[in-house]
């Protein structure tokens, strides 16, 4: 009889291990569940950070750029507006006769350096004077065509005649060069 009581006894020993391993198992796989999801979470939270860092970056970008330009041509709706002032000045010098000029040239003279100052401060704002010439051909991004006109000896869309000068601030079109144009055909 002692034997049986043996044979039991060892199978509740295997039973006890058994359960223990059990729970051994069930132990590790929740602490692996979890680690697994901690591991998710993590990167889910780097993938958050890698893109916020992106985002500002660029934003960062964009407001540079944006500096950039208001430095660089916030100023063009006064300078647009001074252009009328630089066109009655050129006109001005351009109308004064011989005789005018005799009697009263410390005046012209003063209105030649107001114009100099003027074309000064243009240039130093990055304006940049564009002044076609008769005979050059028309350039849609740079002159603006006022009128056509039938012109013996030219050819379609040569210049000629140059209405008001065009201006540029820096890489940009402030006003196109106003110029007439030939629109007599190639023969």
């Amino acid at each position: 009889m002692a034997e049986p009581k043996n044979e039991e006894f060892l199978d509740d020993i295997a039973a006890a291990e058994a359960e223990e391993l059990a729970e051994e198992f069930a132990e590790i796989s929740e602490e692996a569940l979890e680690i697994d999801a901690l591991r998710a979470e993590r990167d889910d939270f780097k993938d958050r950070f890698m893109r916020a860092l992106a985002d500002a970056e660029n934003a960062r970008k964009r407001g540079d750029r944006a500096r950039r330009d208001a430095e660089q041509y916030g100023g063009s709706k006064l300078a647009r507006d001074m252009l009328p002032v630089y066109d009655n000045m050129k006109r001005a010098l351009e109308a004064a006769t011989d005789e005018q000029k005799e009697v009263a040239g410390p005046l012209l003279e003063g209105v030649e350096l107001t114009m100099r100052a003027l074309k000064d401060v243009f240039q130093k704002h990055g304006m940049e004077v564009i002044t076609p010439e008769v005979g050059d051909r028309f350039d849609p991004n740079v002159h603006e065509a006022m009128f056509e006109a039938p012109v013996p000896g030219t050819r379609a869309g040569d210049i000629i005649q140059v209405s008001a000068e065009g201006f540029m601030l820096h890489d940009r079109l402030l006003r196109p060069a106003q110029v007439g144009v030939s629109s007599t055909p190639a023969s």
